[in-house]
């Protein structure tokens, strides 16, 4: 039996899988259903995005389906009750970085809310204490 936060992760994980998908990063109208009206993110670059700077961006048809981030050690946790945090590696050709998501569910269902990408000189390493 799958309990209220393991659905909750599921769902969380989907939207990021989403997001990532380069049919849904070249269209702004199926971004905008993603992120939660309060979208912030800090890139890998160290640039800041919003919900209006992250549209601009996919609305300029700049994102090739040709080039598929590549997505490995996807892991999830609730949080609280409608907070979920993920926490995943990507490769963006050859760009690699560890990513961190915060995603909130709201009246219209899960919506990312924060999201950070951490550079990395492309291995692939969990830390264990």
């Amino acid at each position: 039996m799958v309990d209220e936060s393991e659905r909750a992760v599921r769902s969380a994980i989907d939207g990021e899988l989403r997001l990532l998908d380069p049919e849904v990063r070249a269209s702004p109208a199926l971004v905008l259903e993603l992120l939660d009206p309060e979208f912030a993110e800090i890139g890998a670059s160290g640039r800041r995005w919003d919900v209006e700077s992250v549209l601009t961006v996919t609305s300029g048809g700049t994102v090739s389906p040709d080039s598929p981030v590549e997505v490995s050690e996807m892991a999830g946790m609730a949080l609280a009750p409608g907070i979920v945090h993920l926490t995943y590696f990507a490769d963006n050709q050859g760009r690699r970085s560890w990513r961190s998501s915060l995603w909130r569910l709201t009246e219209a269902g899960w919506r990312l809310y924060f999201h950070q990408g951490t550079p990395t000189d492309g291995t692939v390493e969990s830390a264990s204490r």
